[in-house]
């Protein structure tokens, strides 16, 4: 179970380019404490998200890079297993360290199960291009936003029916819908080949880009007019600024790819995605830290 192989397939390091999202949902919060920062952290980025990872890749068998990995190993059943334990460990650690708190582990099953379906021959909601995308967006954005925010504080499931709960969660996700079918573009042949009609595959290269750019746009409004409907606008503007390098990258790279289309490629994929999260991760952490007030306090000691 231990090999080297499985390990690469749970791709942990992976796990940073969701870290936004954690971010995101640990700064809308009323109530936070230390432990619980931290157990939600480990509970998802050390076992949820790298099950999930382990999960697809034992499925999808892939023989070509795959986010994350560029040379991804043959896959045994000792990774169907690891992913099973991680998510065994994940939820005990919920369990124990969230007394009580049975919405969020009911949450976090769900989102096992999602991941699963997606996945899983039985189901695969890969192979259908605009399901897997809605539901990946949905589950990956808002659905974390909402776990996040339930794991801090104990409250009931309707709690993310409130408006300043509901639409940070969704917005979390409009960045993930837009950023989604890049993720795939590389992937196209090896998608193909199983059957799988991603909507990168639905939309070619040109038009995926052309698709993501929407999406940029779009998230950069809506953040905007989020940020001064209920905080500030100068965090609306901090995330424009964030967005920056994001978008001179994407561009950059958008404009190689018109003349040679081998650019759309595995590299400057992972380039984008890690570009990405330390712009929107380095904002978020901003955010939080700067909404919380935990910089002024810190620097009154």
């Amino acid at each position: 179970m231990f090999k080297k192989s499985t390990w690469l397939h749970l791709r942990i390091p992976f796990s940073y380019f969701l870290l936004p999202i954690y971010f995101f949902g640990i700064s809308i919060s009323p109530n936070l404490s230390e432990p619980s920062l931290l157990w939600l952290f480990i509970i998802l980025h050390l076992f949820i998200y790298p099950a999930s990872n382990a999960f697809n890749s034992y499925f999808d068998k892939d023989e070509k890079s795959i986010g994350g990995l560029k040379s991804p190993p043959p896959v045994d059943k000792n990774l169907l297993y690891m992913a099973w334990l991680f998510d065994i460990i994940g939820i005990s650690l919920s369990i124990w360290q969230f007394k009580n708190n049975w919405t969020l582990t009911l949450m976090l099953l769900v989102y096992i199960l999602v991941s699963r379906a997606y996945s899983h021959p039985s189901i695969r909601l890969k192979k259908y291009a605009f399901l897997s995308w809605f539901i990946a967006g949905l589950f990956q954005g808002a659905w974390v936003v909402w776990i996040i925010y339930i794991g801090l504080n104990n409250f009931e499931f309707s709690h993310i029916l409130k408006p300043h709960v509901l639409i940070p969660g969704l917005m979390a996700s409009v960045i993930l819908w837009g950023a989604y079918p890049m993720t795939q573009i590389y992937q196209h042949e090896e998608d193909a080949k199983r059957g799988d009609k991603t909507l990168s595959i639905k939309l070619g290269v040109k038009g995926t880009f052309l698709f993501t750019a929407v999406f940029f746009v779009m998230a950069s409004v809506l953040y905007f007019f989020y940020f001064e409907a209920y905080h500030q606008a100068k965090y609306g503007w901090t995330f424009i600024l964030a967005m920056t390098p994001i978008v001179l990258f994407f561009v950059g790279w958008f404009l190689a790819v018109l003349k040679n289309g081998d650019k759309a490629n595995y590299k400057n994929t992972m380039w984008l995605n890690f570009i990405s999260a330390t712009c929107l991760g380095g904002f978020f952490l901003y955010f939080f830290l700067n909404s919380t007030n935990i910089l002024t306090a810190v620097g009154q000691y």
